[in-house]
């Protein structure tokens, strides 16, 4: 009967503003791959300066938890199972610890990529934080879709489940398929903090293990003159047992006119801590978090004050928001492969930044106000 009938689902519909790709190679120019020199590059960052994986490492942190809860109470504790005991990568357990390298993907690429896992009856049974070296995105024939393909020996293969993937992007340009990593902007900058640490270490070796520069003067005496060759010999090999590694302390005695300086001892050590500092206060100003929380005391009386607290708290909502879809379509899909309805809802643990003197006084004014309302 005509009443039974589906209905047939409404597509979307192609972008007019998007540029049509002509040619004999259109479907090759529309490849775009996610193993980039960039994310290279920021990873190499993260290792060779350690500020930068401490605010990387720190924002997921600050992230915070979250538990997910949903309304049909047969299904909330199958859900609860899942959340604390699904598999990832097959080496850690837990949901969080999925969304953890997730986000960490998402800031330091700008590109996150996940995979739900299932079983041989194809229900969610675990999940994948997928590497993006082997990977590569091409805007689908809509126009406005993202097509996932892996590169392997047999050349590129596209997903067969795009619906199993997980995609989250960071800042994207417009039109763009990947998003822009939170430390763009950082190579230069860190390019000069490192050739300061190398050029101080560099001083410092020189400068710690002093160097000596014996000078023997002989006289116009030809008797002195005749034998000089032997006594600077005589010199050279005294000064190195005196100053041979492990020795004891002995003291250097020399007849004549012989002078001992040290190799560069006029040359003082340039002092590093402005332009240090400088090219610090950079990278805190691009990653937004405080830097006592990264172990920068640049002052004895720094705390974190509310206008900072306010702005951490909204950057780190911006990450909960790319993170919520991830986290409800990994729950929906595992309650529909066990034959419950999608209905879970992801609730977020407070963020709390303030000192706990602060969250103390605030509660006992609460309380205090209470009372008083109370009273009247």
């Amino acid at each position: 009967m005509a009443l039974f009938r589906k209905k047939a689902r409404a597509g979307i519909a192609a972008p007019v503003t998007q540029p049509a790709k002509s040619g004999a190679f259109a479907g090759l120019e529309g490849y775009v791959p996610l193993s980039t020199p960039e994310n290279r590059l920021y990873y190499a960052l993260r290792e060779a300066v350690p500020v930068i994986d401490a605010a990387v490492f720190k924002t997921v942190r600050l992230t915070g938890g979250y538990r997910v809860e949903c309304s049909d109470p047969r299904a909330r504790k199958a859900l609860e199972e899942f959340v604390l005991g699904v598999p990832v990568g097959g080496n850690r357990q837990g949901l969080h610890a999925f969304t953890e390298s997730y986000l960490e993907q998402l800031i330091t690429c700008g590109t996150a990529l996940g995979e739900i896992v299932t079983d041989t009856a194809g229900r969610p049974a675990g999940l994948f934080n997928s590497p993006l070296e082997n990977v590569e995105f091409k805007r689908a024939k809509d126009g406005f879709n993202i097509d996932i393909y892996v590169n392997g020996n047999g050349g590129q293969v596209k997903v067969s489940r795009p619906d199993l993937c997980l995609v989250s992007v960071l800042n994207p340009d417009p039109g763009a398929l990947t998003g822009n990593s939170m430390l763009k902007g950082l190579p230069f900058v860190s390019g000069i903090l490192l050739k300061i640490f190398e050029s101080t270490g560099l001083n410092w070796e020189r400068a710690g293990n002093l160097r000596f520069a014996v000078t023997y003067n002989p006289k116009n005496d030809s008797s002195e003159r005749a034998f000089a060759k032997e006594r600077a010999e005589q010199i050279a090999g005294e000064w190195s047992r005196a100053m041979r590694k492990g020795a004891e302390v002995r003291d250097f005695v020399a007849v004549g006119d012989v002078q001992i300086k040290v190799i560069g001892g006029e040359a003082a050590i340039p002092d590093s801590e402005v332009p240090v500092r400088q090219m610090l206060e950079q990278i805190v100003a691009k990653t937004g978090i405080p830097p006592f929380m990264l172990g920068l005391s640049w002052s004895t009386t720094e705390r974190m004050s509310a206008q900072q607290a306010d702005a951490l708290t909204a950057e780190l909502e911006s990450y909960r928001r790319i993170l919520t879809p991830v986290i409800l379509k990994i729950c929906n899909s595992f309650l529909t492969g066990r034959g419950f309805a999608p209905g879970a809802k992801v609730i977020w643990d407070d963020i709390t930044l303030q000192d706990e003197v602060e969250q103390s006084r605030a509660m006992l004014y609460r309380a205090q106000a209470k009372r008083t309302e109370r009273e009247k």
